[in-house]
């Protein structure tokens, strides 16, 4: 079977295919990833009781950061378009919730959904007029709408954003009349909430619309040919990453207790962008080992810790000459 029939029988029923023999079996190392995966995240829970108040917070952070990588990857890895402003929709989340909660006084967990609607929406609009350009230009006009974004923030729009010093005092979320106000407390919920969205990329991977993405990436042309809208397929991956980069704004709002512009500057994205190359693209593993490499291991390292930005660019240049796949790239034949 040719790869365009492959792909016309995949998007025409939703349904992989396979040339009239049976789905082999996962692979060794496929079995034992869906075993390593979740001993890991269970791992993770025991943190709060083992670890000194300083890793908690930063073992919150990563898991708030993983889950915006893992969003940038869906764009990157995953559709193949160069999105240099996923910082944005990150800070559109976190500024969400800051509003309704400080202003008009709304619970912090019934923020989350505005967040995460209100990002996609903006996602989804701001990429519709621009998804048709490919490569630099596209990356060049993103770059662009995160500068707009820090630029307003910094304004103080309309008066709700606070401007250059941003929003302070947002309060943790109550459930069941309990306040999440610890770091442990705040841990245990950005940790399930990574749980959700890890669960939400292994369905999306599996999914006729994640392997649509793949086949756009791939060969947008045979796609093209084949009925597959490549603009309208490419506006929903912006819409689903920017979506799930609110959600982990509004838990960096909480985590933080406050939002300000310098949060969501153009290198935050710039680093959202390197730990998708450097960990893997479209690689679930790779884009956690990359996220770990840029906000954990410097803090084993303290004294070098403020150098991390140089230790990471270092890696980076080194990742794409020596292994340009990334750290830990996605498995072969995924589509």
């Amino acid at each position: 079977m040719t790869q365009s029939q492959h792909i016309t029988s995949s998007v025409d029923t939703g349904t992989p295919t396979t040339p009239n023999r049976a789905t082999p079996p996962a692979s060794t190392s496929t079995r034992f990833l869906q075993v390593l995966g979740p001993l890991v995240w269970l791992i993770g829970l025991a943190v709060p009781s083992v670890m000194s108040p300083a890793w908690i917070t930063i073992g919150g952070i990563f898991a708030i950061y993983a889950i915006v990588a893992l969003s940038q990857d869906i764009v990157l890895g995953r559709a193949g378009m160069f999105d240099m402003g996923h910082a944005v929709y990150f800070g559109i989340g976190a500024y969400t919730s800051a509003i309704l909660s400080l202003t008009f006084n709304w619970p912090i967990l019934w923020t989350i959904p505005v967040a995460i609607v209100l990002s996609a929406a903006l996602g989804a609009i701001l990429s519709a007029p621009i998804v048709k350009l490919r490569g630099d230009y596209l990356l060049v006009v993103t770059i662009g709408f995160n500068a707009i974004f820090v630029l307003a923030m910094k304004n103080n729009l309309f008066g709700l954003t606070g401007g250059a010093d941003g929003l302070f005092g947002i309060s943790g979320p109550t459930l069941f009349g309990h306040t999440f106000g610890t770091q442990s407390e705040l841990f245990y919920l950005n940790w399930v909430v990574l749980a959700i969205v890890l669960w939400l990329m292994r369905n999306l991977d599996r999914s006729a619309l994640g392997r649509t993405f793949r086949y756009i990436k791939y060969d947008e042309l045979a796609a093209t040919t084949l009925g597959v809208n490549p603009r309208n397929y490419k506006v929903a991956a912006f819409a689903l990453s920017a979506g799930i980069a609110g959600l982990a704004g509004t838990l960096f709002a909480m985590q933080l207790s406050a939002v300000s512009p310098g949060s969501f500057q153009f290198t935050d994205s710039v680093v959202l962008f390197a730990i998708v190359l450097v960990g893997g693209q479209g690689s679930v593993p790779g884009v956690l080992l990359g996220t770990a490499m840029m906000f954990v291991v410097p803090q084993i390292f303290t004294e070098f810790a403020q150098y991390r930005y140089l230790v990471f660019g270092i890696a980076m240049i080194l990742v794409m000459v020596l292994r340009p796949q990334g750290i830990w790239p996605a498995r072969k034949g995924a589509l």
